[in-house]
């Protein structure tokens, strides 16, 4: 008999990542990862200059410093953040934790795909609750939860739709959950919202003992090869984070560069100006083409085609010219294509590659 991994992991397929590269091509523009337009902040590629003279050094295994200048960026007690490889590394470490053979992980329907892969992978029942328009439903979430539910995960904006749920209806389903179910706010892309009512998720951890944020550095911040994300929860939280992380999850480097884009001035200003003027032109181009755009508080738009293949035809058109975006079917979105927000130059050639592909 061969070796088995436990049945659970081979129900598990690879995560996919965004394509970067089309045979025949020269000049590729790729859309599909929600990429940073602008690259990395000038002072981040500095420091990372620098920390790789030291490579042969082991990292600050409690991310110190990092901690401690992400705390003074967003008023926060560092004593309450774990720093990860991606976020995508804390949401690994908090199912595995709290979750397991016997829990339930309760999700959005369109959530991000990570939730499911890795609550499969852990032995977890994933439960996906039906979206209303393409938007979170509080209600359903709730009526979701049954005695064996130990987390409930919402991203918030939602990633592949970007869709914004209102802060009151964050409350409520915090408000509506019982205490020993941990609600994962993940807020990758927080710093994209401009409704002055929106929390990434800070005021509920500091409400109560069951609410966790992660955070990200690749998206605003452009530190996506970095792998560096956060979170922010509370200290029994923390704790457990802290006793099964590896001691070196985060590298030097990664540090270093993290360290530094908070240091660079009017870096989110610049991004946050550029992407709400893009998403406007994008969704108002895209509209007149006759393709529906749904409303996004993110950094991509979600554009529906019509059907499954009308959605391929598109995608193949946009890369036959280069452009590579991203196919959502298994977000069961199979009409859609999720096109992220790139410099204005990018833009306007997706824009000039549909309407070209539209007008015959």
């Amino acid at each position: 008999m061969p070796v088995m991994p436990r049945p659970s992991i081979l129900s598990v397929e690879p995560y996919v990542g965004g394509e970067s590269k089309v045979p025949g091509v020269n000049r590729i523009v790729k859309l599909s990862s929600n990429e940073g337009p602008f690259g990395p902040p000038p002072a981040a590629v500095a420091a990372i200059t620098e920390a790789a003279k030291e490579a042969n050094r082991y990292p600050d295994g409690g991310a110190t410093a990092i901690r401690e200048a992400i705390g003074k960026h967003h008023g926060l007690d560092p004593n309450r953040i774990v720093v990860g490889n991606g976020s995508d590394e804390l949401l690994a470490l908090l199912i595995l934790a709290y979750g397991g053979e016997g829990t339930e992980i309760v999700m959005s329907a369109h959530g991000f795909l990570m939730y499911e892969l890795t609550g499969r992978w852990a032995g977890c029942s994933v439960l996906k609750v039906p979206e209303k328009d393409l938007q979170a439903d509080i209600d359903g979430i709730i009526a979701a939860c049954g005695p064996r539910t130990r987390l409930v995960i919402l991203a918030n904006p939602n990633n592949p739709t970007g869709a914004l749920l209102p802060q009151a209806e964050v409350d409520r389903l915090r408000a509506g959950l019982r205490e020993d179910i941990l609600l994962v706010l993940d807020s990758a892309y927080a710093e994209y919202v401009t409704d002055p009512d929106y929390d990434a998720g800070a005021k509920l951890v500091d409400a109560g003992t069951n609410t966790v944020m992660t955070r990200t550095f690749s998206k605003v911040w452009g530190l996506g090869g970095m792998r560096l994300g956060w979170l922010y929860g509370p200290p029994a939280v923390v704790d457990v984070l802290n006793r099964v992380r590896s001691p070196f999850n985060v590298s030097s480097t990664a540090q270093a560069a993290g360290i530094a884009a908070l240091s660079e001035p009017g870096w989110v200003e610049k991004n946050v100006a550029h992407n709400r003027e893009w998403v406007g032109k994008m969704t108002e181009g895209l509209t007149k083409l006759g393709l529906k755009v749904h409303p996004s508080h993110a950094n991509f738009l979600l554009v529906d085609f019509g059907s499954p293949e009308a959605s391929k035809a598109a995608d193949a058109h946009l890369r036959s010219r280069g452009l590579i975006v991203r196919g959502v079917t298994v977000y069961g979105l199979p009409s859609c294509l999720r096109i992220t927000i790139g410099t204005a130059e990018e833009c306007g050639m997706v824009l000039d590659a549909l309407a070209d592909l539209r007008n015959g």
